[in-house]
């Protein structure tokens, strides 16, 4: 073969993959169906879901942002749509692959889309997706051998999306969520949990229930505290365990305190008033996992 010919031979080649590469960006475009009002239904219910901040009568909530999405898929979660800024559209062709045909794929103006979302610097991508929800007896009756954390208060939302993480992380058996905790479908805890939120079993309880339903299955309650109790590494945490969080203020209400069949120093500098709830809560599912080896 001439060196012309082989030219000619490579430059074909190119420009076939170039066609074909051309041709599937256009299909995954082909699949963005454009809406440009504001009362659309998917994109009103999109709104309604973010500032909700939590599920909605029939399980769904709106997240936001490329990874948590992945992250949402790489979990099985089941979408109802997918929504994308004009200004992210370069960048549909990466995640459309990735979600299920028949979840419709909406491309909104940039303004539009930055009013039904929350975030103050949106990447530009969104969706509505439906997760399933645990009863607190499920959440007990598992056959996890990790502790279960009972949160107590715990109002910021970074600090209840770290304490999803490590509960993943270090193998909680799930987190049931008392009064005046902040919504795990929150959009802030969300992004902070990244991606434990969907993988997590999470239940909604009122605190009075939850001691005496985890009392009745045989658990030993423990809480943090910053200055009493037993020190860290001189507490038993195998077994049936409850591990109760309390507000990053006030902790633990007396009342509830008073239940509790072990109170757990976590040992730091006295220079530190307290630890954060997220920080708490992460060392002592450490020190679970690892008494469970």
């Amino acid at each position: 073969m001439s060196h012309v010919a082989r030219d000619y031979h490579a430059a074909r080649m190119i420009s076939g993959k170039v066609s074909i590469l051309k041709n599937s960006g256009q299909a995954h475009s082909g699949r963005l169906r454009r809406i440009e009002g504001r009362h659309n239904a998917l994109v009103k219910d999109l709104r309604q879901a973010f500032g909700r901040g939590d599920l909605s009568s029939s399980n769904e909530c709106g997240i936001e942002g490329f990874r948590i999405i992945e992250e949402a898929v790489r979990s099985g979660v089941r979408m109802r749509a997918v929504f994308f800024s004009e200004s992210a559209e370069p960048r549909a062709h990466k995640l459309l692959p990735q979600v299920a045909s028949q979840v419709e794929a909406l491309l909104l103006p940039d303004k539009l889309f930055t009013g039904a979302v929350p975030s103050q610097s949106p990447q530009g991508v969104a969706a509505l997706v439906n997760l399933k929800t645990f009863s607190a007896e499920e959440i007990v009756d598992n056959s996890a051998t990790g502790p279960i954390l009972v949160i107590a208060g715990v109002q910021d939302p970074g600090n209840l999306g770290t304490i999803l993480r490590s509960a993943e992380a270090f193998g909680a058996r799930g987190i049931l969520l008392g009064d005046g905790t902040v919504s795990a479908y929150n959009s802030k805890v969300v992004r902070a949990s990244a991606g434990s939120v969907f993988r997590v079993p999470i239940a909604k309880i009122a605190l009075e229930a939850a001691t005496k339903l985890l009392r009745g299955k045989s658990f030993r309650l423990l809480a943090t505290s910053s200055h009493k109790g037993a020190p860290l590494p001189e507490t038993d945490l195998s077994g049936a365990t409850a591990i109760f969080i309390g507000n990053e203020g006030a902790g633990i209400d007396k009342k509830l305190l008073s239940q509790m069949d072990e109170l757990v120093m976590i040992p730091h500098s006295p220079k530190v008033e307290s630890l954060n709830a997220g920080v708490a809560a992460s060392i002592l599912l450490y020190e679970a996992g690892r008494q469970k080896g």
